[in-house]
């Protein structure tokens, strides 16, 4: 039987080239991403464990604006470390005016999360998730 062992990377598409790029440029940067590589047309970036790429759409694509609700992509979500660094996370959002379309909070039960939008409105999230059941456990587990 096959099995999946992760998610090797994901590709956008986006309507402005350079504004993409120096957007999740500067996203990667902060949350620790490297350029894996680049081409003349797609640049791609890496923690070590998720790949992220963007190239240009084409003529066709770029003639229609993304909308949240149409068929495809809704939403990334990039796992962090903790609740800190979703908030950390917003606050460079902010810094940067990025668009944040639900600020850090708590969605569901342990779960924390920031969400906004890239240049063409693509919606990203930074999450964590089990944060205060994993603590509760060390708690317990340390009595």
């Amino acid at each position: 039987m096959v099995r999946v062992v992760g998610i090797d990377h994901l590709v956008i598409r986006v309507s402005d080239y350079g504004k993409s790029k120096d957007f999740y440029g500067r996203l990667f940067t902060f949350m620790g991403f490297e350029i894996s590589d680049e081409y003349d047309d797609a640049i791609g970036w890496t923690n070590g464990k998720t790949r992220f790429w963007i190239g240009p759409a084409d003529a066709q694509g770029k003639k229609y604006k993304y909308r949240i609700g149409d068929v495809g992509f809704h939403h990334y979500a990039f796992e962090l470390r903790s609740r800190k660094d979703v908030d950390e996370l917003q606050a460079f959002l902010e810094q940067q005016g990025v668009t944040i379309v639900d600020p850090a909070g708590e969605y569901y039960d342990d779960y924390y999360a920031v969400f906004f939008l890239d240049p063409d409105g693509l919606k990203l999230e930074g999450m964590r998730y089990g944060e205060r059941q994993a603590r509760e456990a060390r708690r317990k587990a340390a009595r």
